[in-house]
């Protein structure tokens, strides 16, 4: 990848819908270049898909972040836990007061009320701190 493939992907991060026209300008190549360099991106995965990223309030259900602390010696023996739940979308390790940073989205309120609940009742876990997403502007 080159100064010209990074400027196009830079452009379609900011607006993956812009034309190849207002893109070549702005990168300073030709329609044609620009295509053929998307089709690359494309092709090779650099580029993996474009999608729709929704507000909070325009999203259907809840999202959470539960700030987890555990009595484990290491992170992964508690992360098979988070992994047995379908609605937890990651898990980090972090530093800090915390242990791990868990992004939970649910259907309900309710639904995030009984993850919540059953994971304050796993052995290994001493603290959890709940901070419900009221909305999202990045990202």
């Amino acid at each position: 990848m080159d100064k010209f493939d990074h400027a196009i992907i830079a452009q379609l991060r900011q607006n993956a819908r812009a034309s190849v026209s207002a893109i070549a300008d702005e990168v300073g190549l030709s329609r044609s270049a620009v295509t053929e360099r998307i089709k690359k991106l494309e092709s090779t995965n650099v580029i993996r898909g474009y999608q729709v990223m929704l507000s909070e309030s325009q999203k259907e259900g809840v999202a959470a972040y539960l700030e987890i602390q555990h009595k484990r010696a290491r992170c992964t023996d508690v992360v098979p836990h988070f992994r047995a739940i379908p609605e937890v979308i990651s898990c980090y390790g972090v530093t800090g007061e915390c242990d791990l940073i868990v992004l939970i989205r649910a259907d309900t309120m309710r639904r995030l009320h009984e993850i919540r609940e059953h994971i304050d009742t796993i052995d290994d876990i001493i603290k959890i701190k709940t901070h419900v997403v009221l909305n999202q502007w990045l990202g």
